[in-house]
């Protein structure tokens, strides 16, 4: 019988080899013969692709899965890609001094904290957002 690492490891590796899938998307563990997969992908046909390659693994008695399906929509961004452009237009903005304001994005909102010196510098930063 393997061990719990060495399943893992192999569960891992036949994820590797298939043509659809990201191994960083697809996080394993094992435990007695049982794996669970979890992670995010952009369509079903990686689910089951993953889902398949676990279950061929010699040594998976059971699969437990937790993968999601997130399909991609231009759309719509993460918060963390909307803090990260955010970021990026006030390091654009010469009018707002560096480390003075603090970004937060919760849902897709957005809130500014910090303390400026001058009201345009507070025009200015949510001119670049």
């Amino acid at each position: 019988m393997k061990s719990n690492a060495e399943l893992q490891q192999d569960v891992q590796d036949a994820i590797k080899w298939q043509p659809l899938l990201n191994a960083a998307e697809i996080g394993v563990t094992a435990k007695d013969g049982v794996v669970s997969l979890t992670g995010v992908v952009d369509s079903y046909s990686k689910k089951t692709e993953a889902e398949d390659a676990a279950k061929n693994v010699a040594g998976v008695t059971a699969l437990v899965e937790k993968i999601e399906v997130k399909y991609p929509s231009s759309y719509s961004k993460t918060n963390a890609e909307i803090a990260n452009e955010v970021l990026s237009a006030l390091k654009a903005c010469w009018d707002v001094p560096k480390d003075k304001v603090k970004v937060k994005v919760e849902a897709g909102w957005v809130t500014l904290t910090g303390e400026l010196n001058w009201n345009y510098q507070k025009e200015a930063a949510k001119d670049a957002i």
